[in-house]
Order: C-alpha cells, then sequence, then structure tokens
C-alpha cells in the first residue's frame, strides 16, 4: 500500500504543475479571468475632489398661477401717533394778478333824522299824558316822524339821539320823553314870574327797533309852560347814531 506520506508529496506535486500551466494559460490569454476568481480586494482611499462643474442652463418659466380670491377686509389698525412738525417750505411763487372785477354798488349809509317845533298857535295848556305835537317840521326827509301825533316811528334798528328844547314863560314846566309808553327821562323848569321866558333843554340816547315810537309827554297838568314865538321856539329833535344792520351791500 502506498504510505500517506507518499501520497501527500504526489499531490504537492500535481499542484504545483497545475499552477505552472495555468500561469502560462492565463500569459497566453487562453484561460478566461473568471474561472481564476479571487476574493475580493481591499476598499481603496477616496479620490481628490474633482473641480466645480459649469453652471446649469435656467429652466423654462413655469406656468402663470390662477389669481387667488380676494381676501375679508381686515380690521382698522390704532391710530398712530402724530408725527412730528415739518420744516416750513419755501414761499411759493406770486401769482399773477387777477382780472379786474365788476364795479360794485354805492353803499349808502343808512339815515333817519328829524326836527319839528311848536307853531305859535299851539294852543296851552296842554293835557297831562297828551303827547306834545310839534307841527311845525323843518327835517323829516325819511318820514319816521309824524307831525299830526307828535310821534317818531322807528324803521331802521340801532342807537338814536333824542333832545328836547324848550321855551318856558308864563308857567313852570315839566315833561317826560317817552319809548313805547314808558318814560325814558324826565325834565323840569321852574318858572318864577320872571319878565322874559327861561329855557329847558335835555337829550338821552335810545336803542330802538323797528315799530318803536318815541315822543314827548307832559307829566304835571299845572307845570305846562311850553313856549314859542317869533323870536324863540321849542323844538323836538332825533337822529340815528349808528345801525344794527350788517352785511347789507345797499341800504335805502
Amino acid at each position: 500500500m502506498t504510505s500517506p506520506r507518499l501520497l501527500a508529496l504526489l499531490l504537492l506535486n500535481l499542484v504545483c504543475g497545475l499552477q505552472v500551466s495555468l500561469s502560462d494559460l492565463l500569459e497566453d490569454n487562453k484561460i478566461p479571468p473568471s474561472l481564476c476568481t479571487g476574493h475580493p480586494g481591499i476598499p481603496g482611499s477616496s479620490g481628490v475632489h474633482g473641480t466645480p462643474g459649469q453652471p446649469g442652463r435656467d429652466g423654462r418659466d413655469g406656468r402663470d398661477a390662477a389669481p387667488a380670491e380676494k381676501g375679508e377686509k381686515g380690521d382698522r389698525g390704532q391710530q398712530g401717533e402724530l408725527g412730528m412738525r415739518g420744516i416750513t417750505g419755501d414761499n411759493g411763487d406770486r401769482g399773477e394778478k387777477g382780472e379786474r372785477g365788476k364795479e360794485g354798488e354805492c353803499a349808502v349809509a343808512p339815515k333817519s333824522a328829524f326836527t319839528a317845533k311848536l307853531s305859535e298857535t299851539v294852543a296851552t295848556p296842554l293835557t297831562v299824558g297828551d303827547a306834545v305835537r310839534f307841527d311845525k317840521v323843518t327835517l323829516n326827509e325819511q318820514g319816521d316822524f309824524n307831525r299830526e301825533t307828535g310821534r317818531f316811528t322807528c324803521k331802521i334798528p340801532g342807537v338814536y339821539y333824542f333832545a328836547v328844547h324848550a321855551t318856558v314863560y308864563r308857567a313852570s314846566l315839566q315833561f317826560d320823553l317817552i319809548k313805547n309808553g314808558h318814560t325814558m327821562a324826565s325834565y323840569f323848569q321852574f318858572y318864577g314870574n320872571w319878565p322874559k321866558p327861561a329855557s329847558l333843554s335835555g337829550g338821552t340816547m335810545l336803542h330802538l327797533i323797528p315799530g318803536d315810537q318815541v315822543w314827548v309827554q307832559m307829566a304835571l297838568g299845572e307845570y305846562s309852560g311850553f313856549y314859542s314865538s317869533s323870536k324863540t321856539d321849542s323844538t323836538f329833535t332825533g337822529f340815528l347814531v349808528y345801525s344794527d344792520w350788517k352785511n347789507s351791500a345797499v341800504f335805502a
């Protein structure tokens, strides 16, 4: 029998010969490499980073999106703080001269004035409570004084001045200046049987509205010494000081 040692030597020689033969065949490219596949090798180390590539081309424009629905109106915000006052700007250029306006109406100041006196034919003595009728009119352009009643009637609202000058003779005199039945002022002059007439004068300012009336009225029956002659007069005068009318273009 063949000994185990001898078999091992024979097997070793067979393997060595086979390796030589295969090596020759591989060098001659007669044996496919797939018949001699070895175990996978160890992974290699990472390579060096490459250079950056060139920029890519712009992509195509996307499609337009459908319009969104209008949202609800939001709540009003709180009022902000007042800002600082700005710097005053420069003066603007002077504008062109405007066209000349139309000629306006000439305003006429309101007027009211009269003067009247007692004529020599007025009967005396006068009765208490009667208006003294100054029947001889000197001035009454607006017709505000009535010589028949001795009364002035207001047409223009405003402040008026009234004055009475009386010649006192043969009796003492006391009279009142009346507005709408109310005494506004009273005047008195004593007569002491003097050989010549005395005089009594007085005046006051009154605020009147249209329709108000002013007159002179006897106060006491025994004091009715109004007198008038060709040498001396008793007069009643009144005129408008200023009117209450405002913003009126023309006063008639």
